[in-house]
């Protein structure tokens, strides 16, 4: 074989969560397990071009409020608007209140419904407005806060894409990744995430800041999985839908942690 399994996970995670120009060379699970554990990686990239973004703008001279919205709209560009997207239509779905089948039938719709305008408004408000708060402190802290966050949205990813976790459809890129990860591949990346995020904050802030850092990224995953579970009760399982709600609860999460003290 002419590339690693390896770098065709990497090229997976990247070109199928950013539009970044990286080509998917493989679309089987063995692919799509490597994607789903490289997932993180990809959210670090995200990341720091939002962070850098922000932080350049501070540094030039505009406000905290116009870096944070910088920091918060990089991350929309870098996946098309697809995690958002997912976010409303998996509120319009259980906000619906209609059986699994009828759920899922709303959430294909093109039309973004009440429920998830009001979900987008409010995440985006929360997300500018702790990225405000990070920036606001110093362009460090803003840097840390964006790529912290958008690692964390991708581990809940990774965590949602465990085995044991089925796919509300047969078909889509919710089905494409679902339990293709080990449930010990999972939480070892988890481990990982957790530990070097945790060293990042220490190192800018001392133990009061990795403590902080650390803490943002489990309970990122642990809103995220309250939503997963919730999803897989009402809809049968995960959709891509799905999966982009997971990434910006956490994201969200981790950024709102972030924020306290």
């Amino acid at each position: 074989m002419s590339k690693t399994p390896q770098l065709h996970g990497l090229r997976f995670a990247f070109g199928t969560l950013t539009v970044l120009p990286v080509t998917v060379t493989r679309w089987d699970r063995e692919a799509a397990r490597g994607g789903m554990v490289c997932a993180p990686l990809a959210g670090v990239a995200v990341g720091a071009l939002a962070g850098v973004l922000g932080a350049v703008l501070l540094l030039l001279g505009a406000g905290p409020l116009t870096a944070a919205v910088a920091g918060a709209a990089v991350p929309a560009v870098l996946t098309r608007g697809l995690h958002l997207d997912g976010l409303a239509d998996t509120a319009d779905g259980l906000g619906s209140g209609k059986p699994a089948e009828d759920a899922l039938r709303i959430m294909k719709q093109s039309d973004i419904g009440p429920f998830g305008v009001i979900t987008l408004v409010l995440v985006l408000l929360a997300q500018v407005a702790a990225l405000a708060q990070a920036y606001g402190a110093s362009w460090t802290r803003g840097l840390l806060a964006a790529v912290v966050s958008a690692t964390a949205a991708r581990l809940a990813l990774t965590l949602a894409a465990r085995d044991g976790v089925p796919a509300a459809r047969p078909e889509g890129l919710g089905a494409a990744v679902a339990g293709v990860v080990p449930v010990g591949g999972a939480l070892a990346v988890g481990l990982a995430v957790t530990a070097s995020s945790a060293a990042a904050g220490g190192a800018l802030s001392g133990l009061d800041g990795g403590v902080r850092t650390a803490a943002s990224v489990v309970l990122a995953v642990a809103a995220a999985e309250l939503l997963l579970r919730h999803c897989v009760r009402r809809f049968g399982g995960v959709t891509g839908d799905v999966f982009g709600g997971l990434a910006e609860t956490a994201a969200t999460t981790a950024l709102v942690v972030l924020s306290l003290g």
